[in-house]
């Protein structure tokens, strides 16, 4: 069955509104890093060596250069629809000067098909619509691993978007195996949830 690629269509999204790249400053804060540190997303992708990683709404950049430092060997793929946010991600990695992460639009996305054996899907959950669900399993090689890290709806949070903004666990679980993967539940972060999805067989 085929799905047509109506990028700006949210249908399917928890969040009712994009990300505003207004707002692209707040990406860029290390401070990200205390609650979701890129040593821990290495951890839990463990990405063979010389590997293709997609950093999927990779925003600013701000983890794919980090993920890029410490996996010089990684080939990194930072897919973002916002052209805003690709000039940004363009900037970020010139000036980090790191050469194994490039920056990826929309239109690139069928030539990675099938070429990803990992995926980072890092706060993007709530905010994606089904048809960006297919396209992350879409990416996927028969085995690659799709890590989806998003806000928890279930705990406390003094940070992040409003809780009715994103998805408890079940919630999620249940909303990536309706989008054909079968998930895992990875440990959990002070206010982040780790799923980690395969291609349903």
């Amino acid at each position: 069955m085929r799905h047509d690629h109506h990028h700006h269509d949210r249908h399917g999204a928890k969040q009712p509104d994009r990300f505003d790249p207004a707002r692209a400053a707040i990406l860029d804060d290390p401070a990200r890093f205390a609650y979701v540190s890129p040593d821990m997303l290495l951890t839990e992708l463990a990405p063979a060596q010389s590997s293709t990683l997609v950093d999927f709404g990779a925003g600013t950049g701000l983890y794919a250069i980090a993920l890029a430092q410490r996996r010089p060997d990684l080939r990194i793929v930072a897919l973002d629809e916002q052209p805003a946010m690709l000039e940004h991600l363009r900037a970020a990695i010139g000036r980090a000067g790191v050469t194994n992460v490039e920056a990826a639009n929309p239109a690139a996305m069928e030539t990675w098909h099938g070429r990803a054996d990992t995926v980072l899907a890092l706060n993007v959950l709530h905010e994606l619509g089904d048809a960006a669900l297919y396209d992350v399993r879409a990416l996927l090689t028969p085995d690659g691993v799709a890590l989806f890290v998003d806000w928890n709806a279930d705990v406390e949070r003094p940070v992040g978007p409003p809780r009715d903004h994103v998805y408890g666990v079940e919630d999620a679980v249940r909303r990536l195996e309706r989008a054909g993967f079968t998930v895992e539940v990875r440990a959990a972060l002070p206010y982040h949830f780790t799923l980690a999805a395969l291609r349903a067989r």
